[in-house]
């Protein structure tokens, strides 16, 4: 055994935004471990989002992780470095344009130093095991009773152009 860690996500939502859930795979040789949850009222690249915060969020220690999504907003963000870009520009995808889900890319950029983390993608609901596995936990969990808020996105204030569609 190497000593890396396999984390497989995914995320889903009923409706977008509805009721959400993530789903998460860890595997270390013999060991797996899975986990899930939802909130009310949140939306799929949140759900993505935090499936990989919660993966990395359980390790104990610094450890070499390949973590594994469907989610090509995910992947293609950590890979080629455009959260790290939209980080140094204050959260702004451009001068006139925030950055959506800040607060998540944050805690994933943070996690992501105190681990050493290459992610890869996965073509969503292609017979995957573990990310067919993910994505039955994240049904699962979006269906949930008296599911908690997603308060960082219930609570937000939408920019204008997130208020109207041209």
């Amino acid at each position: 055994m190497d000593g890396t860690i396999k984390i497989y996500t995914d995320g889903a939502c009923r409706g977008n935004p509805g009721p959400g859930g993530y789903g998460v795979i860890l595997l270390c040789g013999s060991m797996r471990k899975e986990l899930s949850g939802g909130f009310r009222k949140t939306t799929n690249n949140r759900m993505e989002l935090l499936a990989c915060i919660e993966g990395l969020r359980s390790l104990m220690r610094s450890c070499t992780v390949v973590l594994t999504s469907d989610s090509k907003y995910v992947v293609n963000a950590m890979e080629q470095g455009w959260a790290k870009r939209w980080r140094s520009n204050g959260w702004r995808l451009s001068p006139s344009k925030p950055a959506k889900n800040s607060d998540l890319w944050k805690r994933l950029l943070d996690l992501c130093e105190e681990h050493r983390v290459s992610f890869q993608w996965v073509k969503g609901h292609n017979e995957h095991p573990e990310n067919e596995r993910c994505d039955e936990l994240a049904v699962a969990a979006s269906q949930g009773k008296e599911l908690p808020a997603d308060t960082a996105f219930e609570n937000r204030v939408a920019p204008l152009d997130d208020l109207f569609s041209f």
